[in-house]
């Protein structure tokens, strides 16, 4: 099998507040938080991981959260100095650290720029105040204006601003103003998504009212999506819009099935070896992490993947993407063959979810990309 493109995911896991809909692996602790400890665990667990790279080089790297930002520039700069320690990091690799607004004031945007970080998510969510405090943020819309200045101000130019739509009492308008205020500061992507209820959240204990029906969120999205068109904002993902070709690369490692190295409390990682291909995750409590990396150092274990879950886990991902995937990608990353392929796909086929088009690019249809969750199920099977 050849040599697939690798990343790492570093999990900072505090934030100031739990918000009421995350369903990440987060935790409130604000300035109590033991960063000292926690860094230090994570240079251990970087350690552990470089035997899993086999000398392979890093395209990307991603902070996320938890509130990366809530750790100083020296703080993240110890961080990514532990990267290059341990890794050949690509002298162009993408690093992108997630930041709330009213959190990114922890450190100037040029230290982080100079610790390495090169791109910046930065979680707005909304410009509507009121839903800003539906949702539990703790910052203001003033405030997103204020930190994507800031950090274009000091040369990161290549910022995501996360947004949600399908919020409680939202109209079409107000998404549409929403997305407006996010395209007038001009960045190079905006992550756009709708509010679900997660289990083991309290938005799922205790649902909002006022949420939009299924018909108004179709509306939402429709007009959202051709809102972004015209403005230049390419859609290449499920939620992910990008401007003159700056996609977020880590993702697209995730989304075609690359591998990927996971440090930090609850950080989930996956392989591909002689073996197979195998997933591992850490202890997500961050005390527990702490310690296990204190103790024995913590170690990898991989779950070997059996071909139907490896199967699932590419289309999973692989769907999500407008343009689809091509049969020699799937090869590639699956191990798996193309009649294996074109037999798992033939019920989606024959359903109108899936597409195959010249020269072997698999595609959803319109009414796939629609029913994403319906068309991905179609490829779960209990077979060994």
């Amino acid at each position: 099998m050849s040599v697939l493109p690798l990343s790492l995911y570093v999990h900072l896991p505090w934030c100031v507040r739990k918000c009421p809909y995350c369903d990440f692996n987060s935790h409130t602790a604000g300035d109590a938080a033991p960063k000292r400890r926690y860094i230090d665990a994570l240079l251990k667990d970087l350690e552990t991981e470089v035997d899993l790279a086999n000398g392979r080089q890093i395209q990307a790297v991603f902070l996320g959260g938890g509130t990366p930002s809530l750790f100083s520039p020296d703080e993240i700069d110890e961080v990514l100095n532990g990267v290059r320690a341990c890794f050949d990091l690509a002298v162009d690799a993408e690093v992108t650290m997630e930041a709330n607004p009213g959190t990114v004031e922890c450190g100037s945007p040029a230290g982080y720029r100079d610790a390495g970080v090169n791109r910046l998510s930065i979680g707005a969510q909304s410009f509507d105040d009121q839903l800003l405090s539906t949702l539990g943020r703790i910052h203001s819309s003033a405030e997103v204006v204020s930190a994507v200045g800031g950090a274009r101000a000091a040369g990161l130019d290549n910022i995501n601003i996360d947004l949600m739509h399908g919020l409680p009492g939202q109209s079409v308008d107000m998404a549409l103003a929403d997305l407006s205020a996010a395209i007038k500061l001009e960045p190079a992507h905006i992550s756009w998504y709708q509010l679900t209820l997660e289990p083991n959240t309290v938005f799922y204990a205790r649902p909002p009212a006022n949420l939009p029906s299924d018909d108004l969120a179709f509306d939402i999205q429709d007009a959202g999506q051709a809102l972004l068109a015209k403005h230049g904002f390419e859609q290449y993902e499920v939620s992910a819009y990008a401007k003159d070709g700056r996609r977020c690369e880590h993702n697209l490692n995730y989304w075609l099935f690359g591998d990927y190295l996971a440090v930090g409390a609850g950080a989930h990682g996956k392989m591909t070896g002689k073996e197979g291909i195998g997933r591992y995750q850490k202890p997500a409590n961050p005390m527990q992490y702490m310690l296990t990396q204190e103790q024995a150092g913590g170690g990898v274990e991989l779950s070997l993947l059996r071909p139907p879950e490896i199967m699932f886990d590419f289309m999973l991902n692989a769907l999500r993407l407008n343009s689809g995937f091509a049969e020699p990608v799937f090869e590639q990353r699956t191990g798996l063959s193309r009649a294996e392929l074109v037999e798992a796909a033939r019920p989606a086929m024959e359903k109108g979810l899936i597409e195959r088009s010249d020269p072997g690019v698999w595609r959803p249809t319109e009414l796939g990309g629609r029913f994403l969750n319906d068309l991905q199920s179609e490829f779960l099977t209990d077979g060994p």
